[in-house]
């Protein structure tokens, strides 16, 4: 394996001991045991385990429709919320170049803010699109809002066997409304299996079609993610394994009252990276009164709004940052005659110094603040390493939640908005808790 991915725990120091981590270790080794057998709470969906090598036969088709879809659409509509979008974007965004960017993919149903739908919908009409409608049921009340609105606008463009042949759906291999479209429309789909659970599925299908028609190399993101759970896997040592380690850290810290997780980056690219991670760790974890909050700083842009806090405020925070070690471009600063804004002491430095310096000022600043930090740092910006990561996080994820005593593959709590909202839009079967609720908001 060649290892992308590094964790410095150096400024943990008073707060959490390599004594600590062995202290810990036979109770890691016995969650870790437990995963790996898949005998542990929640384990019916642990299929995201083996996923980097139960993907591998279904890549030649995945590349096969992405390769069709960027021949012959300006765009590919994916519509999906929480794990069905934050995974493939968090890739996207990644890999793009800042400025260029990569708008080959458009994201819908992600939100219900009626100003971006009008405007989605009045530029669909105008470019050739393909969506990719993702959703084990069907009935999540976002995504299932925006398939109705593109279907609808779409009809109006093409006929209904070009409509076939543009819409993909991805969902349960079996039951759930949007199967039932889709066997009915006979529109091509992939399987969301059955045990794979949303935040977890960005290997599969739901994050590797539209990734691949982003034009990024799926095998490569694969490759690192297969490497990594090799590694995570095989290797139960806390100290030896990074995975481990981090939720060792994570747990060891919880328990010494630090309750918020700040996952901080000097990189814009990591920006859609922390919402990924938000979402894998905050339904993962925060659940029976129980779990650390994850939120996530873009610096050195925040130590202008966030820093003051971070610095001084409450001290129930920790911190991780998450950096690149080398940058795909050196941009050197010059030397400026007569010095006017006396940065010369500056010249011939490169604008990637500079950030690497501030990250070095932020944590040591941090950590004298009582702010405990720790480090990932990644190789470089390519799919290889980010396959790494992803899968680095999401052992680590179960880990953390295992030692919490959680279940860290269900999200009850998620529902209770869902059952309230389908009440107050008037959803048939839903009369009793709507009039319980309208009750609520009047005073009653």
């Amino acid at each position: 394996m060649s290892k992308q991915l590094s964790l410095d725990s150096a400024l943990l120091k008073n707060y959490v001991t390599d004594s600590d981590f062995e202290n810990l270790q036979q109770q890691v080794s016995t969650v870790h045991d437990s995963l790996l057998k898949k005998s542990c709470a929640g384990s019916d969906y642990t299929g995201w385990i083996d996923l980097p090598w139960s993907i591998e036969s279904q890549l030649p088709r995945i590349k096969e429709i992405a390769a069709e879809i960027r021949d012959r659409a300006d765009h590919l509509v994916s519509i999906g919320i929480g794990g069905s979008y934050l995974g493939a974007r968090s890739a996207i965004d990644f890999l793009a170049d800042p400025f260029l960017g990569n708008d080959r993919v458009i994201y819908f149903g992600h939100h219900i803010g009626s100003d971006y739908t009008a405007s989605l919908l009045d530029y669909a009409l105008q470019k050739n699109i393909y969506v990719n409608v993702i959703s084990k049921s069907g009935t999540t009340t976002e995504p299932a809002i925006a398939f109705r609105l593109i279907r609808a606008a779409l009809a109006k463009k093409y006929s209904r066997d070009e409509l076939r042949m543009r819409i993909i759906a991805t969902t349960d291999k079996a039951a759930g409304v949007l199967r039932g479209i889709a066997d009915a429309e006979e529109y091509r789909s992939f399987v969301i299996e059955d045990d794979i659970g949303g935040r977890f599925s960005v290997l599969s299908p739901v994050g590797l079609l539209p990734i691949a028609v982003a034009g990024c190399d799926i095998d490569a993101l694969v490759a690192g993610a297969a490497d990594m759970a090799h590694f995570c896997k095989t290797e139960p040592n806390i100290l030896a394994n990074e995975s481990l380690k981090y939720a060792a850290a994570r747990y060891l810290l919880h328990e010494k009252g630090k309750k918020v997780e700040i996952l901080s980056s000097f990189e814009p690219s990591a920006h859609s990276i922390a919402e990924w991670w938000k979402q894998l760790f905050g339904e993962s974890e925060g659940k029976d009164g129980k779990g650390i909050y994850p939120t996530s700083a873009n610096l050195t842009t925040d130590l202008h709004s966030l820093g003051q806090f971070m610095q001084e405020g409450t001290r129930c925070l920790f911190e991780t940052f998450l950096t690149i070690g080398m940058a795909r471009t050196r941009v050197p600063i010059p030397a400026v005659p007569g010095d006017s804004d006396q940065l010369n002491f500056l010249a011939d430095r490169s604008v990637e110094f500079v950030n690497q310096q501030a990250y070095l000022a932020t944590s040591y600043a941090h950590y004298e603040g009582d702010l405990p930090n720790m480090t990932i740092t990644l190789a470089k910006r390519d799919e290889y390493t980010l396959g790494q990561l992803y899968y680095f996080f999401e052992f680590s994820v179960a880990i953390s939640g295992l030692l919490l005593g959680l279940n860290p593959f269900n999200q009850p709590g998620v529902e209770a908005y869902k059952q309230n909202m389908f009440a107050l839009l008037g959803k048939p079967g839903y009369e009793e808790r709507k009039a319980a609720l309208d009750r609520k908001i009047v005073g009653e």
